[in-house]
């Protein structure tokens, strides 16, 4: 039987309730985003490469099946994030845009932090597909600042 460990001790005593629920409260919003975030920026990144964004090729990207893809874009056109047109791709409405641009800036600028910590490209560009959409507008300005101070 392995020896038990001691508990690691805080340094701080823990925050007030309503503080310390804050950042459970952000990283709820912030996985609810996340797929939908993942989707506008591929159907971004789709027809900006010259082809239209279409569920297959989604479907093949992200590594799931094209029913999943069909409730997802069901989804995103509820939320006035893309439309879709018979027999053609999918396309991304203004707010569908605006939403991919941020988070392939968000994405970009984590990416580009842990690089310049020495982290390979290939595992930053993994690692940050999970970070950008839970880093908050001011750590991502404090990335950009050391990154800057460099």
């Amino acid at each position: 039987m392995a020896p038990r460990k001691r508990p690691v001790r805080r340094d701080e005593p823990l925050p007030d309730a309503e503080v310390h629920s804050e950042g459970f409260r952000a990283t709820r919003e912030a996985q609810r985003s996340a797929l939908m975030e993942d989707y506008v920026e591929l159907i971004a990144d789709l027809i900006e490469d010259g082809n239209e964004a279409r569920q297959v090729d989604i479907a093949a990207r992200l590594g799931v099946a094209q029913p999943t893809v069909a409730k997802m874009l069901t989804r995103l056109c509820a939320e006035g994030l893309v439309s879709r047109k018979r027999y053609r791709g999918v396309f991304l409405t203004e707010a569908g845009r605006k939403m991919a641009d941020e988070s392939r800036i968000r994405h970009q600028t984590v990416e580009a932090f842990l690089r310049s910590l020495g982290v390979s490209a290939e595992t930053a560009r993994i690692d940050a597909e999970g970070i950008e959409h839970h880093v908050s507008a001011e750590t991502l300005e404090a990335f950009r600042k050391a990154m800057a101070a460099d």
